[in-house]
């Protein structure tokens, strides 16, 4: 695999925020979604992917950054143990191919002292040569990429969701604090087998649109239709949240777009606490009320004020 901070055209000094927002970026143009008929750029969404997950678990980072492991996140052969032709590192095969032995002077003797546990005597841990050492480590099997759509009320309320796995098991996943559309899980050990190991399972999700409700941030925005007399008059009217329906206090002499709040009704943060409902209050007239139409031609604000006068007009 490419080096993980090329593919995602970020520094290698880069922050967590700029490699959180140079993945988004990414996986926002690649998603399959948006690509249903270009395999490359699906293929491009699993590499970007790999790459971010690498970058954004700090060990792994520091790992690869000291060189002990590759981009696909398996260990670095150790310096001088290269396979190439000729042997370049100084170690070829010993007889009978039971370890290495160098050219030149043997240096047997010296690694056996030095990991044996005893200055002489016996050949101790490194019997017939180095054995295995400098041998890579088996690979894990691939990671399985699978997509979640939540819908905006489960979301908001952390709700867990089920999904169905590549082995045609289901799990229940739980909802984690400020979720976002196109934030990541992994699922460990649920991807594909390998002689390593089983790699994982990486689940993109993405959150639904509501047809009323919105996200600003942690909160949960709300139009809400009241009417005429509600408004003037001042009333107690019922409004819809994410877990259910609660009663809400409209203000005597409440006007179109005033905004209320219902505070713990929006998404779970992170600290434990959550965001708001903020409800936008707009007034719904009736349409050709003959009474209303009669009422509005009688009256006269007799304060004689211009309602936008704030507005130089």
């Amino acid at each position: 695999m490419a080096d993980p901070y090329t593919t995602l055209g970020v520094a290698r000094t880069a922050s967590e925020a700029e490699i959180k927002k140079a993945y988004r970026k990414l996986a926002k143009e690649l998603h399959p979604d948006k690509n249903k008929d270009n395999p490359k750029a699906s293929e491009r969404f699993s590499t970007v992917t790999q790459a971010y997950d690498l970058l954004n678990d700090k060990d792994k980072r520091a790992r690869f950054d000291r060189g002990e492991i590759d981009g696909d996140g398996n260990p670095a052969a150790p310096f001088g143990f290269g396979t190439g032709a000729g042997n370049p590192g100084g170690f070829r095969p010993g007889p009978g191919g039971g370890g290495f032995q160098a050219d030149g002077p043997d240096l047997s003797d010296i690694f056996e002292n030095m990991f044996s546990g005893s200055g002489g005597g016996g050949r101790g841990g490194f019997a017939g040569g180095f054995g295995g050492f400098g041998r890579r480590e088996q690979p894990k099997g691939g990671n399985i990429l699978y997509k979640l759509d939540v819908p905006f009320i489960d979301a908001v309320a952390a709700k867990p969701q089920r999904i169905t796995l590549g082995d045609g098991k289901t799990i229940d996943l739980k909802i984690p604090a400020g979720l976002e559309s196109a934030a990541q899980m992994r699922l460990a050990g649920k991807g594909q087998a390998g002689p390593g190991g089983n790699g994982d399972g990486i689940v993109t999700i993405t959150v639904l649109p509501h047809r009323f409700f919105e996200r600003v941030g942690d909160d949960v925005r709300l139009d809400l239709p009241v009417s005429l007399v509600e408004a003037v008059l001042g009333a107690s009217v019922r409004v819809p949240t994410a877990e259910g329906a609660v009663m809400l206090t409209v203000p005597k002499g409440s006007t179109s777009g005033k905004t209320l709040r219902l505070r713990g009704r929006g998404f779970h943060r992170k600290d434990g606490t959550r965001g708001d409902q903020l409800v936008t209050l707009m007034i719904d007239l009736p349409a050709d009320d003959a009474a209303l139409i009669a009422f509005a031609e009688g009256w006269k604000d007799e304060s004689a004020r211009n309602p936008r006068a704030g507005m130089d007009v």
